[in-house]
Protein backbone atom coordinates (compact mmCIF):
# COMPACT_ATOMS: atom_id res chain seq x y z
CA UNK A 1 0.00 0.00 0.00
CA UNK A 2 1.14 4.02 -0.89
CA UNK A 3 1.30 5.11 2.82
CA UNK A 4 4.21 5.85 4.79
CA UNK A 5 3.95 7.25 8.32
CA UNK A 6 3.44 10.67 8.90
CA UNK A 7 6.41 12.39 10.42
CA UNK A 8 6.39 16.26 12.11
CA UNK A 9 7.77 18.37 10.26
CA UNK A 10 11.44 19.70 11.46
CA UNK A 11 11.29 22.86 13.14
CA UNK A 12 13.64 24.53 11.03
CA UNK A 13 11.74 23.78 7.91
CA UNK A 14 8.83 25.48 9.61
CA UNK A 15 10.92 28.89 9.78
CA UNK A 16 12.09 28.34 6.47
CA UNK A 17 8.74 28.47 5.20
CA UNK A 18 7.66 31.63 7.27
CA UNK A 19 10.30 33.99 6.44
CA UNK A 20 10.14 32.49 2.89
CA UNK A 21 6.40 33.42 2.85
CA UNK A 22 7.17 37.01 4.64
CA UNK A 23 10.03 37.50 1.62
CA UNK A 24 7.78 37.02 -1.12
CA UNK A 25 4.41 38.72 -0.31
CA UNK A 26 6.98 41.75 -0.04
CA UNK A 27 6.61 42.06 4.12
CA UNK A 28 10.35 41.81 4.39
CA UNK A 29 11.64 44.00 2.18
CA UNK A 30 15.50 44.01 0.06
CA UNK A 31 18.15 45.19 2.66
CA UNK A 32 15.78 44.87 5.55
CA UNK A 33 17.57 43.45 9.15
CA UNK A 34 16.18 40.68 10.67
CA UNK A 35 15.80 40.93 14.67
CA UNK A 36 18.94 39.31 16.63
CA UNK A 37 18.85 35.52 17.07
CA UNK A 38 17.98 36.07 20.27
CA UNK A 39 14.79 38.01 19.72
CA UNK A 40 13.65 36.10 16.60
CA UNK A 41 13.96 32.53 18.48
CA UNK A 42 11.93 34.11 20.78
CA UNK A 43 9.07 35.64 18.50
CA UNK A 44 9.12 32.24 16.68
CA UNK A 45 9.11 29.85 19.54
CA UNK A 46 12.14 28.00 18.69
CA UNK A 47 15.54 26.78 19.67
CA UNK A 48 18.52 29.21 18.68
CA UNK A 49 19.81 25.52 17.02
CA UNK A 50 16.22 25.07 14.69
CA UNK A 51 16.68 28.81 14.13
CA UNK A 52 20.26 28.72 12.87
CA UNK A 53 19.70 25.33 10.41
CA UNK A 54 17.17 28.15 8.77
CA UNK A 55 18.81 30.67 8.63
CA UNK A 56 21.52 29.03 6.84
CA UNK A 57 19.46 27.13 4.35
CA UNK A 58 17.93 30.76 3.10
CA UNK A 59 21.42 31.86 3.16
CA UNK A 60 22.36 28.78 0.79
CA UNK A 61 19.31 29.53 -1.40
CA UNK A 62 20.23 33.79 -1.41
CA UNK A 63 17.52 34.58 0.01
CA UNK A 64 19.41 36.41 3.23
CA UNK A 65 22.53 37.61 3.18
CA UNK A 66 24.94 37.72 6.73
CA UNK A 67 27.18 41.30 6.90
CA UNK A 68 30.10 40.81 9.11
CA UNK A 69 29.20 43.19 12.85
CA UNK A 70 25.77 44.09 10.98
CA UNK A 71 23.20 40.58 11.12
CA UNK A 72 21.05 38.73 9.31
CA UNK A 73 19.83 41.07 6.03
CA UNK A 74 17.02 40.34 3.41
CA UNK A 75 18.91 39.87 0.13
CA UNK A 76 18.74 42.46 -2.70
CA UNK A 77 16.81 39.34 -4.70
CA UNK A 78 15.72 42.28 -6.90
CA UNK A 79 19.10 43.64 -8.15
CA UNK A 80 19.14 41.00 -10.81
CA UNK A 81 15.83 42.16 -12.83
CA UNK A 82 17.93 44.43 -15.09
CA UNK A 83 21.57 44.53 -16.07
CA UNK A 84 23.84 47.27 -15.68
CA UNK A 85 24.21 47.84 -19.12
CA UNK A 86 20.18 47.88 -19.71
CA UNK A 87 19.93 50.57 -16.82
CA UNK A 88 22.22 52.63 -18.99
CA UNK A 89 20.17 52.37 -22.09
CA UNK A 90 17.13 53.32 -20.02
CA UNK A 91 18.90 55.95 -18.72
CA UNK A 92 20.30 57.59 -22.21
CA UNK A 93 17.05 57.40 -24.46
CA UNK A 94 13.92 59.26 -23.86
CA UNK A 95 11.64 56.42 -25.49
CA UNK A 96 12.26 54.09 -22.99
CA UNK A 97 10.70 56.95 -20.88
CA UNK A 98 7.48 56.54 -22.72
CA UNK A 99 7.95 52.71 -23.12
CA UNK A 100 8.19 52.98 -19.11
CA UNK A 101 5.35 54.87 -18.63
CA UNK A 102 2.76 52.84 -20.30
CA UNK A 103 4.05 49.75 -19.00
CA UNK A 104 2.90 51.44 -15.33
CA UNK A 105 -0.38 52.37 -16.88
CA UNK A 106 -1.01 49.23 -18.04
CA UNK A 107 -0.02 47.13 -14.73
CA UNK A 108 -0.93 49.92 -12.59
CA UNK A 109 -4.35 50.01 -13.59
CA UNK A 110 -4.94 46.33 -13.66
CA UNK A 111 -3.14 46.98 -9.42
CA UNK A 112 -6.14 49.61 -8.93
CA UNK A 113 -8.81 47.65 -10.39
CA UNK A 114 -7.71 44.24 -8.26
CA UNK A 115 -7.04 46.20 -4.97
CA UNK A 116 -10.97 47.89 -5.39
CA UNK A 117 -11.96 44.35 -5.85
CA UNK A 118 -9.70 42.62 -3.45
CA UNK A 119 -7.48 44.77 -1.11
CA UNK A 120 -8.46 44.21 2.43
CA UNK A 121 -10.23 47.29 4.83
CA UNK A 122 -6.05 47.05 6.42
CA UNK A 123 -4.83 47.68 2.73
CA UNK A 124 -7.18 50.46 2.20
CA UNK A 125 -5.85 52.17 5.55
CA UNK A 126 -2.43 51.86 4.68
CA UNK A 127 -2.85 53.63 1.00
CA UNK A 128 -5.31 56.09 3.17
CA UNK A 129 -2.54 56.78 5.31
CA UNK A 130 0.20 57.36 2.83
CA UNK A 131 -2.22 59.89 0.85
CA UNK A 132 -2.40 61.42 4.31
CA UNK A 133 1.00 62.20 4.47
CA UNK A 134 1.54 63.39 0.75
CA UNK A 135 -1.20 66.22 1.68
CA UNK A 136 1.04 67.22 4.90
CA UNK A 137 4.13 66.77 2.60
CA UNK A 138 2.34 69.39 0.08
CA UNK A 139 2.05 71.95 2.19
CA UNK A 140 6.58 71.86 2.22
CA UNK A 141 8.55 74.20 -0.09
CA UNK A 142 10.96 71.23 -0.58
CA UNK A 143 8.85 68.39 -3.05
CA UNK A 144 11.29 65.80 -1.94
CA UNK A 145 9.23 63.88 0.51
CA UNK A 146 5.90 64.51 -1.51
CA UNK A 147 8.24 62.78 -4.35
CA UNK A 148 9.17 59.95 -2.09
CA UNK A 149 5.05 59.48 -1.01
CA UNK A 150 3.87 59.25 -4.35
CA UNK A 151 6.29 56.30 -4.90
CA UNK A 152 5.03 54.92 -1.70
CA UNK A 153 1.04 55.43 -2.81
CA UNK A 154 1.54 53.72 -6.08
CA UNK A 155 3.64 50.57 -4.32
CA UNK A 156 0.64 49.90 -1.52
CA UNK A 157 -1.62 50.09 -4.57
CA UNK A 158 0.12 47.21 -6.18
CA UNK A 159 0.61 45.49 -2.69
CA UNK A 160 -3.25 45.66 -2.20
CA UNK A 161 -3.61 43.99 -5.56
CA UNK A 162 -2.28 40.77 -3.95
CA UNK A 163 -0.29 39.16 -6.40
CA UNK A 164 3.05 38.16 -5.54
CA UNK A 165 4.56 38.28 -9.32
CA UNK A 166 3.29 42.15 -9.89
CA UNK A 167 4.61 42.82 -6.31
CA UNK A 168 8.10 41.95 -7.03
CA UNK A 169 8.45 42.99 -10.44
CA UNK A 170 7.10 46.68 -10.03
CA UNK A 171 9.09 47.12 -6.96
CA UNK A 172 12.05 46.53 -8.97
CA UNK A 173 10.79 48.97 -11.66
CA UNK A 174 10.29 51.43 -9.01
CA UNK A 175 13.79 51.02 -7.44
CA UNK A 176 15.14 52.20 -11.25
CA UNK A 177 12.17 55.12 -10.70
CA UNK A 178 13.89 56.60 -7.17
CA UNK A 179 17.35 56.41 -8.81
CA UNK A 180 16.43 58.65 -11.29
CA UNK A 181 16.98 56.18 -14.14
CA UNK A 182 14.11 57.22 -16.47
CA UNK A 183 13.19 60.51 -15.32
CA UNK A 184 13.43 63.18 -11.86
CA UNK A 185 10.21 63.01 -10.60
CA UNK A 186 11.28 66.22 -8.39
CA UNK A 187 11.57 68.28 -11.33
CA UNK A 188 7.29 67.49 -12.11
CA UNK A 189 7.09 68.45 -8.26
CA UNK A 190 8.47 71.39 -8.36
CA UNK A 191 5.98 73.49 -10.19
CA UNK A 192 3.33 74.28 -8.26
CA UNK A 193 0.09 74.07 -10.32
CA UNK A 194 1.82 70.34 -11.35
CA UNK A 195 2.13 69.41 -8.04
CA UNK A 196 -1.87 70.61 -6.87
CA UNK A 197 -2.91 68.74 -9.95
CA UNK A 198 -0.95 65.22 -8.81
CA UNK A 199 -1.97 65.48 -5.69
CA UNK A 200 -5.78 65.53 -6.81
CA UNK A 201 -5.37 62.98 -9.03
CA UNK A 202 -4.22 60.50 -6.17
CA UNK A 203 -6.57 61.70 -4.47
CA UNK A 204 -9.48 60.45 -7.19
CA UNK A 205 -7.40 57.20 -7.35
CA UNK A 206 -7.83 57.09 -3.52
CA UNK A 207 -11.71 57.61 -3.87
CA UNK A 208 -12.44 55.40 -6.30
CA UNK A 209 -10.59 52.20 -4.28
CA UNK A 210 -12.13 53.16 -1.28
CA UNK A 211 -15.67 53.10 -3.05
CA UNK A 212 -14.45 49.35 -4.01
CA UNK A 213 -15.37 50.52 -7.83
CA UNK A 214 -12.53 48.58 -10.11
CA UNK A 215 -13.51 50.96 -13.40
CA UNK A 216 -13.00 54.34 -11.90
CA UNK A 217 -10.07 53.30 -9.74
CA UNK A 218 -8.21 51.68 -13.21
CA UNK A 219 -9.62 55.09 -15.25
CA UNK A 220 -8.21 57.35 -12.13
CA UNK A 221 -4.63 55.74 -12.51
CA UNK A 222 -4.37 56.00 -16.35
CA UNK A 223 -5.59 59.41 -16.30
CA UNK A 224 -2.87 60.39 -13.90
CA UNK A 225 -0.26 58.49 -15.92
CA UNK A 226 -1.61 59.96 -19.15
CA UNK A 227 -0.87 63.47 -17.42
CA UNK A 228 2.41 62.55 -16.35
CA UNK A 229 3.54 61.18 -19.67
CA UNK A 230 2.51 64.88 -21.28
CA UNK A 231 4.32 66.64 -18.80
CA UNK A 232 7.25 64.38 -19.16
CA UNK A 233 7.19 65.01 -23.58
CA UNK A 234 7.01 68.75 -23.15
CA UNK A 235 9.58 69.16 -20.29
CA UNK A 236 11.84 66.75 -22.86
CA UNK A 237 10.86 69.61 -25.82
CA UNK A 238 11.34 72.31 -23.58
CA UNK A 239 14.73 71.49 -22.43
CA UNK A 240 15.57 70.70 -26.39
CA UNK A 241 14.14 74.12 -27.42
CA UNK A 242 16.55 75.69 -24.56
CA UNK A 243 19.22 73.96 -26.32
CA UNK A 244 18.42 74.86 -30.03
CA UNK A 245 18.06 78.63 -27.99
CA UNK A 246 21.45 78.71 -26.30
CA UNK A 247 23.16 77.58 -30.19
CA UNK A 248 21.80 79.83 -32.06
CA UNK A 249 22.19 82.30 -29.01
CA UNK A 250 25.88 81.93 -29.34
CA UNK A 251 25.93 81.77 -33.08
CA UNK A 252 24.79 85.46 -32.86
CA UNK A 253 27.16 87.05 -30.06
CA UNK A 254 29.99 85.48 -32.07
CA UNK A 255 29.34 87.27 -35.39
Amino acid sequence: MPFRKIEAEKLSLSVVHQIELLILRGILQPGERLPSERELSDRMGVSRPSLRDAIADLQARGLLVSRPNAGIFVADVLGSAFSPALVSLFASHDEAVFDYLAFRRDMEGLAAERAARLGSDTDLHVIAAIFAKMEAAHQKRDPSDEAQLDANFHMAIIEASHNVVMLHMMRSMYDLLRQGVFYNRQIMFKNRPTRYQLLEQHRQILQAIQSRDPKAARAAVEAHLNFVETAMSDQIKAARHEEIARLRLEHEQSK
